[in-house]
Formats: C-alpha cells, structure tokens, sequence
C-alpha cells in the first residue's frame, strides 16, 4: 500500500473499510426484494433504510479501529489489513469526531424512516447504532465476549432483511425472516475466517471469541454449519413459500462455498486474507442470486 498521509480523506476512506460495505448493502437488496415480490415497496424510504445501513456499518468499523487500538487488540503482529489508528493515519480523537458525525448522519436518515415507517423502527435504529459502538467498546464488548457472532446474525441477517422488508411495505414477513437467517449467516462465515486468523492475537489481549474459547478446530465446523444453513434456506423457501425455481439460484454458488472451506482448513495466518476476501464476494454473488430468485421467481 503506497503511503497514506495522516488525517487525508483516503486515511478516513481507509478507516471506513470499505471492504465490508457489500455486509451492509446485500441485506437490504434482499430484504427489498421479498417486498417486491409481496407487491409494494416505497422506493424512497428504502433508499433512505440504504444509506443509513451503509453509515452504520461505517460507523461500527470505526468504532472497532479505535476500540481495539486503545485495547491493544492492533499492534504491529496483527495480521490482516491495516488499520487506521493502528498505524497512526488518524488520531483517537479524529476517529471519535468521525464516528459522531457517521452515526450522527445515520440517526437524522432514521428520523425521517421512522416517519415514513413508524416508530418500530426508532427501536432497530437505536439498537443497531448501540451495537455497533458496543461491538468492541463499552463497558462490555460483544466481540470480546464471544457474542459477535450473534451480533452479526442477528443485526446483518435478520433485523437487516426483515427490517427493510418493513420499511418497504410496513409487514414483518416469514419469507424476510428466513432469508435473513441465509443472509446473517453468510456475513457470519467472514467473522469466523477473521477470527480464526487472528485468534492467537486476540488471545493476547483477552479478546474471547468463540473461536479462542473452543479452538480452530470449532471455526471450521461452525464455517460448514453456517454453510449449510445458507444453502439450506433456499430449498425451504422453494418448498414452504412456492417461490418458484428461482429459490435455487443461489446455489450456484456452493461450488466456491466448497473452496473457501477447504481453504479455511487449510491456511494459516495472512493467506486467510485472501479467504477472508472471497468470502465477502461469496455473500455479494449469493444475495445477488437470492435477490433475483426472490423478485422475479421462474
């Protein structure tokens, strides 16, 4: 990576980890899209539900560069990409100004989601925002508890789905439900590849995940779980909401699905960068397929 300048637009660009964004984009694409298919969607409060989704997001992954760094969790062993505070590109105090006005953004885009949706979702917005700071700060930390794995599933699968799928049309469908259970735990797949990358350094300072709690060895089987539940979820939608042949698309993706688990048995350290990556481009091709299986079912 050619130098970053501190404190310059790219440090912060860097720091929102940009990476990470299709986490938030692919819940709400398929969350619109069970909307869609139920017969209407206000384009308008969904774009808004968009945004805020993608500030969040953004909000968490600063909250996290400037948590882990004051933790120790970010010192010069770490072995996946680099961080922002971690590397001096931006001061504490230039993160916390950011995450303010991140979040603050988001909380302004929620007000008028809240108008146009009603007041359930001032609940998911004030969680979702509590969550992400709370993700590594606060007085205790999700993911240095073993609890960012619920974190994921739970706010990237189904509050995220089933949570667009009300703002586009103001009903909590079972179709959004058990499409966010693929969903949460496709995102949940990449945590498991950053984990059991990093486990020997979040060891050092205490950082309990589960992967540090039960070994390497229940990574790569809680990776296969999360994979069948995704792959599974499409064939129930086919058979238990007639959703057409269109439910299978996304299984066209398994065959990378078996890749990446081979690879995550395999690799060790910062060659699961690179797995780390496609996972993410797993869950991008897979909601994209889930997506169009969903709104336009053949």
């Amino acid at each position: 990576m050619s130098e970053v300048v501190p404190g310059s637009m790219r440090a912060y660009l860097l720091a929102s980890r940009p990476q990470t964004l299709p986490a938030a984009f692919v819940p709400v694409a398929v969350g619109t899209a069970v909307a869609y298919r139920e017969g209407s969607v206000r384009w308008l409060p969904v774009l808004a539900a968009l945004v805020a989704a993608l500030l969040i997001q953004i909000g968490t992954n600063l909250a996290n560069d400037l948590f882990d760094f004051k933790k120790g969790a970010d010192d010069e062993s770490r072995l996946g990409p680099k961080r922002a505070a971690q590397s001096g590109w931006l001061t504490p105090a230039q993160l916390t100004r950011a995450i303010v006005v991140v979040f603050g953004v988001a909380v302004l885009l929620g007000l008028y989601i809240v108008y146009a949706a009603g007041p359930v979702i001032l609940a998911i917005g004030i969680a979702s925002i509590l969550a992400g700071i709370g993700y590594t700060g606060g007085p205790f930390p999700l993911a240095y508890n073993g609890l960012g794995d619920v974190f994921v599933i739970v706010f990237f699968g189904f509050v995220a789905v089933a949570g667009t799928t009300f703002v586009a049309n103001g009903t909590l469908s079972t179709v959004a439900l058990a499409a966010g259970l693929a969903v949460g735990a496709l995102a949940n797949c990449i945590l498991v590849v950053n984990n059991v990358r990093d486990r020997e350094g979040d060891a050092r300072v205490d950082k309990r995940t589960l992967i540090v709690r039960f070994g390497r060895k229940f990574g790569e089987i809680e990776y296969l779980v999360l994979l069948a539940i995704a792959y599974l979820v499409p064939v129930g939608l086919y058979f238990r909401h007639d959703l057409g042949v269109g439910a299978f698309l996304p299984l066209g993706t398994i065959v990378l699905a078996r890749r990446l688990f081979v690879a995550l048995r395999t690799l060790e350290g910062e060659p699961l960068n690179a797995t780390l990556a496609s996972t993410a481009k797993l869950l991008i091709l897979y909601g994209l397929a889930l997506t169009i299986g969903i709104a336009a079912p053949i």
